[in-house]
């Protein structure tokens, strides 16, 4: 489980393709401190630590996570927003984030105001996914790779939200233009109620 507060971003420095998995090698400040099996999210996708080495250290991507993600986008060099599995003792800063990314998302617009950013989002728009509370919902919060962010002018496919300064140069929000890909995660909270309706308890 995560909080979508992210601690970094990474630098992928090695990509292999191995059938239909590929892996991932990447180095951050927090590799020393990283074991084997460990969960990390990157882009806000829950990954397995599977291998550490030379201040780098390496995660596994199947067909499945590829396919719901941007990672099979990913290039060498590229910066990866990283966040390690949140402690129990701690402040939740954020919201309740699993690192289960629902869909993808497309930047289609990057609002420059003056000291902040706003960026709109649009994703392909379900109904009946919807109805399972796989939507935003103004002031609701929704992870943007891998980020925690609050909603803004939710509407069926789309929504906007809005980037401080400090998360525009410490993630890799400062990388996002009109056409960048993005991966979403819902609120999973939004998720159990939509369930729970469905039953008409």
């Amino acid at each position: 489980m995560f909080s979508g507060i992210v601690e970094e971003f990474a630098t992928v420095v090695a990509i292999e393709k191995e059938q239909e998995n590929v892996h991932f090698t990447l180095t951050c400040s927090f590799v020393d401190e990283l074991k084997i099996d460990q969960s990390v999210a990157h882009n806000g996708v829950c990954l397995t630590v599977v291998k550490i080495f030379d201040g780098k250290y390496v995660v596994t991507a199947m067909k499945e996570t590829l396919l719901k993600s941007n990672l099979g986008l990913l290039k060498v060099g590229d910066k990866v927003n990283v966040e390690r599995s949140m402690m129990m003792n701690g402040r939740l800063d954020g919201h309740i984030v699993q690192g289960h990314v629902d869909q993808t998302a497309v930047c289609v617009a990057k609002i420059d105001q003056q000291g902040s950013y706003t960026f709109r989002f649009k994703y392909l728009f379900d109904k009946e996914m919807a109805k399972k509370g796989y939507m935003t919902v103004d002031k609701g919060s929704v992870t943007v790779n891998g980020v925690s962010l609050t909603v803004c002018n939710s509407q069926d496919d789309c929504f906007e939200v809005n980037i401080i300064p400090y998360t525009y140069d410490n993630t890799n929000f400062h990388t996002i233009e009109v056409g960048t890909k993005v991966n979403l995660e819902f609120d999973i909270i939004g998720k159990y109620i939509a369930r729970i309706q469905s039953f008409n308890l």
